[in-house]
């Protein structure tokens, strides 16, 4: 006589299926609050005792692979294992330059995320609030797109689809490194029809393809693409170092046709006048509309990096003198809160604060340059401006006497709101 099995209860199946389900959302939850509440970098000023919070919700420990950063509620405690509250700040203080890692383990075991700390001196800047002129030439040939051409023939033919994309810088032809699109059309028309060597940047690598240039019915040979080889635009500068460095824009200048950061080799800062304003709108973005003069007198600086958290170079002796503010001290990522600060903008003609309130600080943004939220409330900006316009970027950002970022972008809906970057990420470029 065989024994039957035991049928298992069906609530039991469920509760397993709940509780793997429970499993998944706690980690879930996790990842997210992590995100939302843990930031992946800190800077700490050198022997300068800092306060955090990370408002964790569970039993967490930090620790440190190194002596040199401290943690406590004092800074003479150096310890390599702190057991953090919950509900309340702790402290941290570095003795020595560099750069050290922070691990944080979830019962004191699981380590589940790893803090870079940069330990560094305490710096100023003047935070500028002036617009400029900047121009950028392009490190190689930019291709926008490719399209069709009419030969010698009268066909419509399209050389350059799925060889060239949108994007593609070209840099040389038959080994001849290009400057602008002046000479890649003289190459091309030296080439008579013959098949040529590319040399192409394409998401940071290098390749060599074979193309074959048409004739056209203008007796010109081309590839069939659009191609760009400079950029320009008005923005406004956000710092100024004694060292006669500077930042502007808050991120990068971008092709107005691909969206992409124009990677350029060299570029320029010019004298800008603006002329007028275009009040913004829900759903109509305003403008700060001006003229930019070009010429050897005009030059105020060099633009050396274009990167996605904003323009960098050194600036001349001219704009130096232009920029009369005082330098103040940079704040860092603990040092940024909700609440009242100022916006610096020469909109008005002026170089002017205005008030605005920091609605929300996020730690770790897809974009760097979208870690503020903002919300303008200085009625005087309201009335001239509607609130953030083009143009405005890389205005900067001043909160309880710090430089602490600058503006970025317009929520295209409410031009009273916009993101912005920190400072920090702008140095850290």
């Amino acid at each position: 006589m065989t024994k039957e099995r035991p049928i298992r209860p069906p609530y039991k199946k469920a509760m397993a299926v709940i509780f793997l389900l429970s499993l998944v959302v706690c980690a879930a939850y996790t990842w997210y609050y992590l995100e939302a509440k843990v930031p992946r970098h800190l800077s700490l000023v050198i022997e300068e005792e800092e306060e955090f919070d990370f408002e964790l919700p569970f039993c967490t420990t930090l620790f440190s692979e190194s002596k040199e950063v401290m943690l406590g509620n004092e800074s003479d405690i150096a310890a390599d294992k702190i057991r953090l509250k919950t509900d309340g700040p702790f402290c941290m203080c570095a003795n020595k330059l560099g750069s050290y890692r922070l691990g944080l383990k979830l019962f004191g075991k699981l380590t589940f995320r790893e803090i870079q700390v940069e330990v560094v001196e305490t710096q100023y800047a003047i935070p500028c609030g002036v617009p400029v002129g900047l121009y950028l030439k392009s490190d190689g040939i930019m291709v926008i797109g490719t399209g069709q051409i009419t030969d010698a023939d009268g066909d419509q033919v399209e050389p350059a689809y799925g060889t060239l994309e949108s994007g593609d810088y070209i840099q040389a032809i038959n080994g001849n490194p290009l400057r602008d699109k002046e000479a890649l059309i003289t190459m091309l028309n030296c080439s008579e029809g013959k098949e040529v060597l590319l040399k192409i940047r394409r998401d940071g690598e290098e390749m060599e393809i074979h193309m074959t240039p048409v004739e056209a019915q203008d007796g010109n040979y081309k590839l069939g693409a659009w191609v760009r080889d400079d950029t320009q635009g008005i923005g406004t500068m956000t710092y100024l170092k004694e060292d006669g460095t500077f930042g502007a824009l808050g991120h990068g200048i971008s092709d107005s046709d691909t969206g992409q950061v124009f990677e350029s080799e060299e570029g320029m800062l010019y004298e800008t006048e603006i002329l007028g304003v275009e009040k913004g709108s829900a759903g109509h973005p305003g403008v700060m509309a001006g003229v930019i003069y070009y010429g050897p007198g005009t030059i105020l600086g060099e633009i050396t990096k274009n990167t996605e958290n904003g323009v960098f170079g050194t600036a001349n002796e001219k704009l130096q003198d232009f920029v009369r503010e005082k330098a103040i001290e940079v704040g860092y990522r603990q040092d940024v809160h909700k609440g009242t600060a100022y916006l610096r903008s020469s909109v008005s003609g002026e170089v002017r604060d205005y008030e605005i309130e920091i609605q929300r600080v996020e730690q770790n943004p897809l974009q760097k340059n979208k870690c503020l939220v903002l919300h303008i409330t200085d009625p005087e900006l309201l009335e001239l401006t509607g609130g953030i316009i083009q143009g405005m970027s890389g205005s900067p950002i001043i909160q309880d006497g710090k430089l602490i970022g600058a503006v970025t972008h317009v929520f295209v809906q409410d031009a009273s709101r916009g993101y912005g970057i920190l400072i920090e990420d702008m140095l850290n470029q």
